[in-house]
């Protein structure tokens, strides 16, 4: 029954978060969509016509970057903020406490479902067509997830203690746009940073997409092995550090 209730607690958690964003736009989820092909068209114009783009199917070949950049940020960014703009429910209702961020990571979810969805709906059309290493996918996404969550843990939690870590995310993911090889090839970077860039899961995650859904083929194991390692990496750590900090959330909030 108590997991039933967990259950029950972060979909009604996760809802109640998607009705609210969308709940003043007038395109409302429309702007799931709108958001990545704004991206896609800007960079595909400043790559093809004011520089040499990087093979055929570049929009493709953006949105597979993006799509995961833009689920990572949005979902990084409302996580990070989500025990002080729900910090009434944290103080008054017994609830486990680690459920907020990751209901509002989830609620990121549902427009990474949308976004997924044009992606793969281009890469049909643009002629790239469906191959069997789709099978990739959903480990390949599940593990975004447990990243994003991992890291969500970590800086919600550290953000009723320290309020500038809000800014500090800000940072880092404009940071992380250009070490993420969202309009550049893999190809482009030197040899020696290679190993080290593939620790980074975007990175990672970017760069199986491709293999999935440009190049028909299945990840290389020693990237699968550290997207994973890295990923869950992070979801037991953010775990154990938010179960520790959680014990002084009341006074600080």
């Amino acid at each position: 029954m108590r997991r039933i209730h967990r259950w029950f607690l972060l979909q009604s958690l996760v809802t109640r978060d998607f009705k609210i964003r969308y709940r003043n736009m007038s395109l409302g989820v429309f702007w799931s969509l709108l958001n990545p092909l704004v991206m896609m068209a800007v960079l595909t114009f400043v790559f093809t016509r004011l520089f040499q783009a990087p093979g055929q199917n570049y929009p493709l070949f953006l949105l597979c970057g993006l799509v995961p950049f833009s689920f990572f940020s949005v979902a990084l960014m409302s996580g990070t903020s989500s025990l002080l703009e729900n910090a009434s429910m944290v103080k008054r209702v017994p609830l486990p406490r680690e459920i907020i961020p990751v209901a509002s990571v989830f609620s990121n979810v549902l427009h990474l479902l949308i976004q997924v969805g044009l992606l793969l709906s281009l890469v049909i059309l643009f002629g790239e067509g469906i191959n069997r290493y789709w099978i990739w996918l959903p480990m390949i996404w599940g593990l975004e997830i447990a990243f994003v969550c991992g890291l969500v843990l970590i800086t919600a939690s550290l953000n009723v203690y320290i309020r500038d870590i809000r800014y500090v995310v800000e940072s880092v993911t404009t940071v992380l746009f250009w070490l993420v090889p969202i309009f550049y090839p893999f190809s482009v970077i030197p040899p020696e940073f290679r190993n080290i860039y593939q620790f980074n899961p975007l990175a990672a995650m970017v760069l199986a997409l491709r293999n999935v859904l440009l190049d028909a083929q299945a990840p290389s194991p020693e990237l699968m092995y550290k997207l994973a390692a890295v990923s869950l990496g992070t979801l037991v750590l953010g775990w154990v550090l938010f179960r520790r900090l959680q014990r002084g959330f009341y006074d600080y909030l």
